[in-house]
């Protein structure tokens, strides 16, 4: 009943944009025709590849030993025979540890879990989305009191998410955990992934993002140590009983089990349903995984962290950021130990490397696909999810490419005529003999201008991959990209002059300084011809750039490879 190797339950997206369920011997199989995953929400698409579909291939074929090795290996397209061969082989012989509902060891389960109390809980418990509890989201039209049931293949879903993304709460005492005190258990962390600003690497194919989320480095380094395993291969069927420990290796981090779980499947009019859950503490990490073990954060590094703290620690998106507003981080390449600041995941240090060894495409596209959730009162709870999707040229992450520099210097000129906008919002105010808005409050200018440059932004990335080697080409875009710019920051800006009242005209004094709205207005203008000089240059720096026809430039990489 439901075996998650052979049986259709998981949402795959076909090249061809058809959606349906598919086997993960199917989804490996055939992973050359598929675009990807097709699940929901985006933090659903980590947890698969992270729990079940990355270590199955690594387990089966082992990861390349050297660049030219996953070089040949993407390059083909898709599994050899002989690959295959060796996946099928793996799948047939440790087929029936991936049985849901097997009586002696479910699948990233606990046979016969129960709760000192005897009580079971609504399934929702392991939807964040979902109020239960104290994880009561504000907008939802579900209660707790009404009762849920699953599909077998969407409980199996969300199984693999609660291991990733639970959140902190206190946990249901088990029968059989020596730890557990007064029917519960406390101090147990997020899911692993939710301490992680979550970062994957995205091809065209399925195959390719499989591959694209295999660091060389692994067996560079001999990582796959004896006991370093993917958890379905332990010997013996997992316990109530949790510990605390270092992990092993890759892939002990991968299929990290950081909770206890049963579910309780029933027999409904409508087949088998899920409605009962068992959620219980599970093991926990003494110590972060080390970078080349965590392929899929970004890093901020200290040369001289606190007594106790490790010198790099993953770095956790910003929530109401695009991610391309990260884009210094997520394209940080620095190694030397002694400076301070982010460090970009071995994935993408990696896809670099290889464009710079020429073995990708020069034009070849990533798409860095980013989630996390937000977790409140004492990581109890979800406050919110953040998602995004970032078309990437991998030029962009090759030390001293050109187009690394227009990247970094687009998010840059973006966040900084955001500034100047709330700067130019902050002025009017005086001039009208208000005060500036108060950080963290209001609607700032420079946010609704960022929101308008989103779509430029990805604009611009799509059109340099297409043309990373044409330096002209390439300043042909920025051109294009800042008179863009240009275009949207004026809108903005007038909106704010017109909304300003009489009296800002004649202005006031503030601290011995005089605002009026003609001299913000000028100062913004100065400011914008300063941030964004090819547009100055053209002579699109004032108001009149909205009118402005954009040059072709502006039109290249609309399309996806």
């Amino acid at each position: 009943m439901v075996n998650l190797v052979d049986d259709d339950w998981l949402p795959a997206r076909w090249r061809t944009g058809e959606v349906s369920r598919v086997s993960a011997r199917t989804a490996l199989e055939r992973a050359a025709e598929l675009s990807g995953l097709a699940v929901e929400p985006p933090t659903m698409v980590p947890a698969v590849l992270r729990q079940l579909l990355l270590p199955l291939v690594l387990a089966a074929l082992g990861a390349p030993t050297s660049r030219k090795e996953w070089w040949e290996r993407f390059a083909a397209g898709k599994f050899s025979k002989e690959q295959m061969a060796e996946l099928g082989a793996y799948l047939d012989e440790y087929g029936r540890r991936f049985a849901l509902f097997d009586a002696a060891s479910p699948f990233a389960q606990v046979a016969g879990l129960e709760a000192l109390s005897g009580e079971t809980k609504p399934v929702s418990l392991l939807v964040p989305s979902v109020a239960t509890g104290n994880n009561v989201p504000l907008f939802t039209p579900f209660t707790e009191a009404r009762e849920h049931d699953m599909p077998p293949e969407e409980a199996a879903l969300w199984l693999l998410h609660a291991h990733c993304w639970d959140t902190a709460a206190i946990k249901t005492g088990a029968k059989g955990d020596s730890q557990a005190k007064g029917g519960k258990t406390t101090g147990s962390p997020t899911g692993p992934l939710g301490q992680l600003g979550v970062t994957i690497p995205e091809g065209r194919t399925l195959y390719e993002t499989l591959l694209l989320n295999t660091p060389v480095i692994w067996d560079a380094r001999s990582a796959r140590f004896e006991q370093d395993r993917p958890r379905w291969e332990a010997d013996q069927p997992q316990g109530a009983s949790w510990e605390k420990r270092p992990p092993r290796g890759p892939m002990d981090v991968l299929t990290w089990q950081s909770r206890r779980i049963r579910l309780i499947p029933e027999e409904t009019d409508r087949g088998v349903r899920v409605r009962r859950v068992v959620v219980c503490a599970g093991d926990r990490m003494t110590s972060l995984p080390e970078t080349a073990w965590e392929p899929h954060t970004i890093w901020s590094h200290t040369s001289k962290p606190k007594k106790g703290q490790p010198p790099t620690r993953p770095r956790r998106h910003r929530p109401g950021e695009f991610a391309w507003q990260g884009l210094a981080a997520l394209l940080s390449l620095a190694r030397d130990d002694d400076t301070d600041g982010p460090r970009t995941s071995e994935l993408l240090r990696q896809i670099g490397e290889l464009q710079a060894e020429g073995l990708l495409p020069e034009d070849y596209l990533v798409r860095v696909h980013t989630c996390g959730l937000v977790y409140g009162t004492q990581s109890a709870v979800v406050d919110d999810a953040l998602a995004d999707t970032l078309p990437l040229p991998a030029a962009s992450l090759v030390a001293d490419s050109r187009v690394r520099e227009a990247v970094l210097e687009a998010a840059s000129q973006a966040d900084q005529v955001a500034q100047a906008l709330n700067l130019l919002s902050a002025d009017l105010r005086r001039a009208e003999g208000s005060d500036p808005l108060p950080w963290g409050k209001g609607q700032r200018p420079g946010l609704t201008f960022l929101h308008l440059a989103d779509i430029p932004v990805r604009r611009l990335l799509s059109g340099l991959r297409q043309v990373a080697a044409d330096e002209e080409r390439i300043e042909e875009g920025m051109t294009a990209w800042e008179v863009i710019v240009t275009r949207h920051a004026w809108g903005v800006a007038d909106d704010l002059l017109a909304a300003v009242s009489p009296s800002a005209f004649s202005g006031r004094s503030q601290g011995g300084k005089a605002y009026r709205a003609a001299t913000a207005r000028d100062a913004f203008r100065l400011a914008l011809a300063r941030i964004l000089p090819r547009a100055a240059e053209a002579g699109a720096s004032g108001p009149d750039a909205k009118e402005l026809p954009l040059s072709e430039a502006d039109d290249e990489g609309d399309d996806d490879q």
